[in-house]
């Protein structure tokens, strides 16, 4: 058996095809994931998580100055006595974060040169980003979309949401599109743009291969009242193409148009390398300019090995 097929073994997966077992497998790898939000958020609701909003409480932040207004209840007598001034104390409110998962399952992202589809790794991060969110508590929504269809799941609380969004992953990744649809990504971020409430945590899962300017309007308005962080899937060759020893043509097609390459052309590998290098740039300059977190997980390796581009613990 090669590494490859160990791989794929482990991962309880072909590569190209989703089952339920492979994405229930990453229930078990939730602890090796860090969900803290990176800034306070902002939704209006009551939860487990801290703000900087200050008012009763779970959660001690400070002592200060007793001001008129302030409710007599919360005098901390200790600092009171000690200080001979009298102190109240300040909480931190606890805040529900809703999860809401945007997976792109569209024909780019059919693509995988090594060891699974870059749509069966989006899955698989979906899968991780769910489960770990309902082991917190959270409520999980997602906005899975083809070039052909997409679905939607509205946020619920513990493993049932999760349950029926691996369902709904499965459904989308095994109905092949019979067009091609440019604007699908941008359309997927104008619904969640309407999904998305203020102070939820959005994950952007996608090869952004159709990231088009129409989308960013969408995308600002949700990186302003949201914590958005984008993760695109890439594949080995997103970036080179193959190293052969032997000069060899080849037909290549993304489904809809064929060409013929010629692998081990140096002129064409460095246009090639430039011009993927060009599309990276630009991606990561788009989020960088929204202040968006942007990773990378390879669809070359297994998830289990690239915890730290998602704020793994290893």
């Amino acid at each position: 058996m090669t590494a490859a097929q160990q791989a794929l073994a482990s991962l309880k997966t072909d590569g190209v095809h989703l089952s339920l077992p492979e994405l229930i497998r990453y229930q078990q790898l939730t602890r090796l994931l860090n969900q803290k939000p990176m800034s306070p958020p902002r939704a209006m609701m009551s939860g487990g998580y801290l703000s900087r909003q200050k008012g009763r409480g779970m959660e001690f932040d400070e002592a200060r100055h007793y001001l008129p207004g302030d409710d007599i209840r919360a005098i901390d007598w200790r600092v009171t006595a000690r200080t001979g001034k009298t102190h109240t104390k300040i909480y931190r409110e606890e805040r529900e974060r809703p999860v809401f998962i945007l997976c792109d399952l569209t024909a780019s992202m059919q693509f995988g040169s090594q060891l699974l589809l870059k749509s069966v790794q989006a899955a698989h991060i979906a899968a991780l980003l769910s489960w770990a969110a309902a082991a917190r508590g959270d409520k999980v929504g997602a906005l899975i979309f083809n070039d052909d269809m997409h679905r939607e799941c509205k946020p619920l609380s513990r493993q049932r949401a999760v349950l029926s969004m691996c369902h709904e992953l499965i459904r989308v990744q095994s109905s092949p599109a019979a067009n091609h649809n440019s604007g699908a990504f941008t359309d997927a971020c104008m619904r969640l743009r309407r999904l998305a409430k203020p102070g939820s945590l959005v994950y952007l899962i996608s090869d952004f291969e159709s990231l088009q300017q129409s989308a960013e309007q969408p995308l600002s308005h949700i990186a302003r009242h949201c914590d958005v962080q984008a993760i695109r899937v890439d594949d080995p060759m997103d970036f080179s193409l193959p190293d052969v020893a032997i000069a060899q043509q080849v037909s290549v097609t993304d489904g809809f148009t064929d060409q013929s390459w010629l692998l081990g052309d140096k002129s064409l590998n460095k246009r090639y390398s430039q011009w993927r290098d060009s599309v990276s740039v630009n991606i990561e300059k788009t989020f960088k300019s929204k202040l968006v977190k942007y990773s990378r997980i390879s669809a070359g390796l297994p998830l289990d090995q690239q915890m730290e581009a998602l704020g793994g613990r290893r």
